[in-house]
């Protein structure tokens, strides 16, 4: 291919590729200048007001206003936390001890987190019902008061939903390294499993970890259908029952959580960036066998 025409591929290559982003763009923005345009009429005389912004700015009015909320708004936060936590501190164990002492299980383990793909919401709010109904009368016994009706005890359902996509989040950065000859060269060094799993395994899977957190915290803030159906409020509850007595604060609060998803999100990407895994590793081996004990 003449270097002429390698460039007129190129130009054209480049101007589709814009062309795309161009039209993702816009598919994403005119919804956003709809809510945003719908926020800033006054529905009376049709004039352009900040008003609804002015309110959502004002957090003691909010929390008089609109007491569901703000508990929306932080259940949604704890949630966004505690989640991905548990998570990770559920799969990553497990999958790395089934791939390095029981690698015949890795059927059985993926099956199992893949099954809630299978498994319509509905079902699962069904399934889930005995548990639910329980965590309060034991909160209540081992005296936790009223701990056990909080929201974030959705954590434990949106665990499970998230576990298809996390899992083969995960189980692409494991088969991306050699997990085994890593933590037999760290234990021939003294470390103990806990120093392995922390200084070694989590340092190489940064990405698939961060990718896994990342899906995580996108269902939380955008999952309705469970919290409803339990009659838990998380932050998309709250705007649906909003909604009903104030549509524009509940539009507004929409494109608000869209921004501060997207934020977030974003920021989540860029997380230890800063340090390889290669890096550390390389730094843990060269420790002594006494400073590894």
């Amino acid at each position: 291919m003449s270097a002429g025409l390698r460039a007129r591929v190129n130009r054209r290559q480049r101007l589709l590729r814009w062309v795309v982003i161009g039209l993702v763009l816009v598919f994403f923005a005119l919804p956003l200048a709809g809510m945003l345009e719908f926020t800033t009429r006054n529905i009376n005389t049709g004039a352009r007001t900040l008003q609804t912004w002015e309110t959502l700015a004002d957090f003691s009015k909010i929390s008089a206003q609109y007491p569901d909320l703000k508990t929306g708004f932080l259940a949604s936060i704890g949630l966004a936390v505690l989640t991905p936590v548990t998570m990770l501190i559920l799969l990553v164990p497990t999958m790395t001890w089934v791939r390095l002492r029981l690698p015949g299980l890795n059927r059985t383990v993926e099956f199992i987190c893949l099954l809630p793909l299978t498994v319509p919401a509905i079902v699962l709010v069904v399934g889930l019902t005995p548990i639910y109904s329980w965590i309060p009368y034991l909160a209540r016994e081992v005296g936790l008061g009223t701990m056990g009706e909080s929201t974030l005890w959705l954590s434990l359902a949106y665990v499970i939903l998230v576990l298809p996509y996390a899992y083969r989040a995960l189980d692409a950065g494991l088969r991306a390294i050699d997990v085994k000859t890593l933590s037999e060269a760290a234990r021939s060094l003294g470390a103990s499993w806990l120093k392995v799993m922390w200084r070694i395994v989590l340092p190489n899977l940064r990405t698939a970890v961060l990718s896994a957190s990342f899906l995580s915290v996108a269902l939380v803030l955008g999952e309705f259908t469970i919290a409803n159906l339990f009659a838990r409020k998380n932050l998309q509850v709250a705007m649906y029952l909003l909604a009903k007595s104030d549509s524009q604060i509940s539009v507004a609060v929409g494109f608000a959580s869209l921004l501060f998803a997207f934020i977030v999100l974003f920021g989540m990407s860029f997380i230890g960036t800063a340090r390889s895994g290669g890096s550390r590793l390389r730094r843990f081996l060269r420790r002594t066998p006494k400073e590894l004990a």
